[in-house]
Parts: C-alpha cells; structure tokens; sequence
C-alpha cells in the first residue's frame, strides 16, 4: 500500500490514518523485534517516509541500510524506531513523535501493541509459523494456504479501533493477501471496527499473483478471502486491467521472482462493485500508479 497508493493522496484534500502491519518476524525488523521485544517497525518506516515532511535526502538518510558489520542488514529507520521507544518509555510517545512529522493532519498507527506470530495451515495440516516463512516459503507452495491465524491472538490499537471508526473511506490493499493484508485483518477488534463502520469498504486488488500465497487467484478469489475475514461485503473493488508486454513482466520478474503472472478478472460480474481500469504506471515495472489510484478513491 505504501508506495503504491500513500503518494498520490499525500498532499489532496484527505486526512489519511495508516494502520500499520507490525507483525513482520525477518530481516532487520524481525531481528530488532526479537531483541527488544517490540513491535515490528519496518512497515511503520515505510508509512512514515511516505507521509512525513521531511526532504528526500533526509528520507534516503533514515531508509539507510547498512551493508557490513555488526549491522548489517539493519535499516536506519528502524534503529532509529528501537531508539525513540527506549528513549520515549513507549510506544504513545513514539507514535505521537512520530506523526508530528508528517504532513497535513496524516497519522500511522500500529494495527496493534502487542507481539504475536502469524501461522499458516497448508492443505496437508503443516503449519508455518512467522510472516516472513509465509512471505519468502520455504515449503512446498504448491500445498495452499486453508487457514491463518494469529498466536497467541492479540487485541488492535484502540487509537486505530476509534480511527476506523470515523472514517469515511476504509482503503484495504493493495498488499500481499496473507502475510500482509491478513496479518492486520486478523488482529482482535480490526474486522469487527471495520464491519461496524460506516465508512465506504474499499479493496485495492493486487497486480500479480504472488508465490506460496496466491497461486492462480483470480480477482474474485482476493475479494472472496477479504470479505471472509471482514465477514461483510465489501463496496467497491478496485482492479487492473491493463495486461503490459510478456517482456515488461519478466524484467520485473528479474528483481522480484516471487511475482507470477498478472491477476486475471475474466468472467467477473459487472457492476457498481467492481471498478476495472488501468492502474499501471507507463512504464517500467509493473506496479500501481498512485495518482491513477488517488483519483479512483477520490471518485468514490
């Protein structure tokens, strides 16, 4: 979601609440999680240099990787997280530091306080454990995914649950469906703030179908598992239906192999529900254009 949609609506006439993903267990997130016994910080980090004020040579500053040493792999931003919630005794004088910085009355809030591991059941009752085992599998992936859950189960942000609950618009995705979208959906409080609001539902369908999560999904396959989880329709689904060259596929593909082949949408029912139209960029990767995206939202 982040870079595919938070850009385009930055600087319109909209106060934007994130509800960030939290429950990240790899890379430097995971380790710094692990160690201090936190939440995840590195979709935090990624909200936060989308939406702050900040200049970009500041921003590529904090997006900083190190790449030898004692902290190799670790972002500067989320050391810099770790900092803040040591120095600051917490995570509400964290988070209030933190969207003090941002632009307009925008806010990023954890879609929870508390740490927990997001488990996945494939069809032959093996269950992997943690995000980034779902995200990068190590499995078979060609055994689907028939269950997800959080463990232990943990209560959402009540900041974020009285946010939902004044929204006018409630934007889900685009994201990948289980190790992404799933892991905030499943928290305690966040389907059931977002079923009792009466803000416009709105799902932003992936691009492309993504290995060991959504292996040969159609459009209608994503909308089914999000309305599942909410346990309510949504009212809008917005998808793509640009289909670029094979060869702009596969040079995307060169960086990112995870990604299979474009979402198809054939035989979707028509309707006010579904919103089909192309949302990629011109050129280059295949990948959301964010004003096209803004300008959709704002529509509705």
């Amino acid at each position: 979601m982040t870079k595919a949609l938070l850009p385009g609506l930055k600087y319109k006439n909209v106060n934007l609440t994130v509800v960030s993903a939290v429950l990240d267990s790899g890379g430097s997130s995971g380790k710094l999680r692990k160690e201090y016994d936190i939440i995840s910080p590195g979709d935090v980090r990624r909200a936060f240099l989308a939406l702050t004020a900040l200049s970009e040579e500041d921003k590529e500053i904090i997006d900083f990787r190190f790449p030898v040493g004692e902290l190799a792999e670790h972002n500067l931003g989320n050391l810099f997280f770790v900092a803040m919630y040591l120095k600051k005794g917490g995570y509400k004088s964290l988070f209030e530091k933190m969207n003090s910085m941002l632009v307009q009355e925008h806010r990023i809030l954890p879609s929870t306080l508390h740490k927990a591991d997001l488990v996945a059941v494939l069809e032959n009752g093996q269950e992997i454990v943690g995000e980034s085992n779902i995200d990068v599998p190590k499995h078979d992936t060609n055994l689907k995914i028939v269950k997800l859950f959080l463990r232990p189960e943990t209560k959402a942000c009540p900041q974020t649950v009285k946010r939902i609950g004044r929204a006018d618009m409630v934007v889900i995705g685009p994201g990948d469906i289980y190790s992404s979208l799933m892991q905030v959906l499943l928290v305690d409080g966040t389907s059931e703030a977002i079923r009792a609001s009466k803000a416009k539902k709105v799902y932003v369908c992936n691009l492309m179908t993504k290995n060991g999560e959504s292996n040969g999904f159609k459009v209608e396959d994503f909308v089914h598992k999000v309305e599942d989880c909410l346990k309510c329709p949504l009212d809008y689904v917005i998808f793509n239906t640009n289909i670029p060259d094979r060869g702009r596929i596969e040079e995307y593909r060169k960086t990112h192999p995870q990604f299979l082949e474009m979402v198809k949408f054939e035989g979707l029912i028509e309707g006010k529900k579904y919103v089909g139209l192309d949302l990629l960029i011109e050129e280059g990767d295949v990948v959301h254009d964010p004003e096209k995206l803004a300008k959709i939202l704002l529509s509705l």
